[in-house]
């Protein structure tokens, strides 16, 4: 089944089809550390074939015979693609490790570590992504909107697939916060998974309405009084108090205006940011106590608005146009591509 991508910005862009087959989207997870050879963890760098994270958490569950707590990953892959991961299993369960395989699961590698893999726990993933069925002579326009998004960057938005089908996970995080349902709604075998997943759908969903209002308001590429920044060398936050020593900043890119992932210990802005993140906040008809309920799944950071993918190239294949490019963790290979395509699979 093939994913059709709607343009985010202005501007003349191409037409194309995307993940036609598994194989035109390869991922690779960067982890943030490699597992040193001992310890009570298995780590399994495992490669996936058009398989949910959902689905492939499931199938380790039963193979390995283990509940889906025991099981660790840094982030959740594409269904649609070809990707490659770390997990982390116990170490008692090496003795099984041949049920794993399957026609849609391959172990590559195998190795131990001293603490279980957690969410967050990688630098970022790199992309091989083919787009079929391009007009002839479209190489050179892919080129200069890469060339574009090198300079200016692109807006960091969260991915459609971040908000579940029709957006049904995103609205089971607000009936969650609201308290319209409550996690004993949500089916046992699934409860965790499912809790984190919805609630951080709501919160992504704020973040996108900030990042929306701020790019209407020209203030994407313009650092306002009361800003909370983030150094791009060491991730550090601050709160930006004079523009004209902060914009120069930012435009050497040494910093990154943010927006908000609501929670009791988000760092908040002040004046006019503040303003338009409180404006959203009461809009989805939520207070900031709401996200005290789940704290530990909601406490609250921030994330910056822009995005710069590494080593963006658009490169001719016979099928298409091959892009390659790898982006940090949480950040959206699909946003990427919206920059360069309109109408994707017509």
């Amino acid at each position: 089944m093939e994913q059709h991508i709607a343009p985010t910005v202005s501007g003349e862009r191409l037409t194309g089809r995307l993940k036609v087959e598994p194989e035109d989207f390869v991922v690779e997870e960067i982890p943030a550390y490699l597992p040193s050879g001992e310890g009570e963890h298995l780590y399994l760098w495992i490669q996936k074939r058009d398989l949910s994270a959902d689905q492939l958490l499931g199938h380790l569950s039963r193979s390995l015979r283990l509940p889906r707590e025991q099981i660790g990953m840094a982030g959740l892959k594409d269904r649609r693609a070809i990707t490659r991961q770390w997990v982390s299993v116990p170490a008692a369960c090496e003795a099984m490790l041949s049920a794993v395989e399957n026609e849609s699961v391959c172990l590559l590698k195998t190795s131990r570590h001293t603490n279980k893999l957690k969410t967050g726990h990688l630098r970022g993933n790199r992309f091989e992504i083919l787009v079929r069925d391009v007009p002839q002579d479209s190489l050179p326009l892919a080129q200069r909107i890469a060339d574009e998004i090198t300079r200016s960057g692109i807006p960091n938005r969260f991915g459609d697939q971040r908000f579940g089908h029709d957006g049904n996970t995103a609205e089971m995080g607000f009936r969650l916060l609201t308290g319209d349902m409550t996690p004993r709604d949500l089916p046992p075998s699934r409860r965790k998974f499912l809790l984190r997943l919805a609630l951080s759908a709501a919160q992504s969903t704020l973040f996108n309405g900030v990042l929306d209002r701020r790019r209407e308001q020209g203030w994407l590429h313009a650092v306002q009084c009361g800003d909370i920044m983030q150094v791009d060398a060491s991730g550090g936050l601050f709160l930006a108090e004079e523009v004209a020593v902060e914009q120069p900043r930012f435009e050497r890119r040494e910093t990154v205006p943010t927006g908000p992932l609501f929670g009791p210990k988000m760092k908040q802005p002040t004046g006019k940011p503040l303003e338009l993140e409180q404006q959203i906040l009461a809009e989805s008809g939520l207070t900031p106590d709401q996200f005290r309920e789940y704290s530990k799944l909601t406490s609250g950071a921030r994330r910056p608005l822009l995005l710069w993918p590494d080593e963006l190239s658009a490169e001719f294949h016979p099928d298409g146009i091959l892009f390659r490019f790898g982006l940090p963790s949480g950040a959206y290979a699909t946003v990427v591509l919206d920059q360069f395509l309109q109408n994707a699979g017509a």
